[in-house]
């Protein structure tokens, strides 16, 4: 129990900065802080998911559509054509823990590169929230508005925040429907899917544990396995 209310204080002390006002809400990415630590997953739950989370390797993934940070629709389809894809779920640009994973995974971006792989970025944020995480960390690769959730649902990673969360984030000055222009209380499930040309899971991980997820290092460790 203290080691959930000191989590609570912590994340109160940074998101105070946010600017998130529920008559006029302004989007803002949190700044970083020595407070925040996103933990690798142990190794040997690597590629590993909690019951009834996100699909597993061998599925073919549905057709979605989505929309780019630039506010352009796209699909699975339009995707594909840049596979292999690195599909990671974020809870979106709220979230320290997220945006110190979008941090990493454009520092590393060079390598994923070389490999032929694509990371792509999809959270339930309205264009403006991809377009603020995209513009503010000039990532190279596909930032993605799912406030829909057509994607969270193709990967059956849709969280649902029940009231009394949605209170508690609302109390540290998260207005989830701010961030995604919608009337739902949903995010994703923190996950990562290596998609194929075909748009078959080669490889998947999800768990709700946000402080916890596959680093660059470990993801890209995957990949070249996949690859031998």
């Amino acid at each position: 129990m203290m080691i959930m209310i000191y989590r609570m204080v912590l994340l109160l002390t940074t998101l105070i900065f946010t600017s998130i006002t529920f008559a006029n809400p302004a989007l803002t990415l949190p700044p970083p802080a020595d407070m925040f630590v996103l933990k690798p997953t142990a190794d040997k739950s690597m590629g590993t998911h909690e019951e009834g989370v996100g699909i597993t390797k061998g599925t073919k993934v549905t057709e979605f559509s989505l929309v780019t940070h630039n506010g352009k629709k796209t699909d699975m389809t339009t995707l594909l054509k840049q596979s292999p894809l690195l599909v990671v779920f974020y809870r979106g640009g709220w979230c320290p823990y997220c945006n110190l994973q979008i941090r990493e995974l454009t520092k590393t971006w060079p390598e994923f590169q070389q490999r032929g792989v694509t990371p792509v970025l999809i959270s339930a944020d309205s264009v403006e929230g991809a377009a603020l995480a995209s513009t503010s960390y000039d990532i190279p690769f596909p930032v993605l508005s799912d406030s829909d959730l057509s994607a969270h649902k193709a990967f059956d990673v849709v969280l649902d925040i029940d009231d009394e969360n949605y209170k508690l984030y609302q109390s540290y000055g998260i207005e989830l429907e701010a961030w995604s222009g919608k009337g739902h209380h949903k995010i994703s499930v923190p996950s990562v899917f290596l998609v194929d040309s075909e748009g078959t899971v080669l490889w998947a991980h999800a768990a709700k544990d946000y402080e916890t997820r596959p680093s660059a290092t470990q993801l890209l460790s995957v990949i070249d396995q996949l690859k031998k």
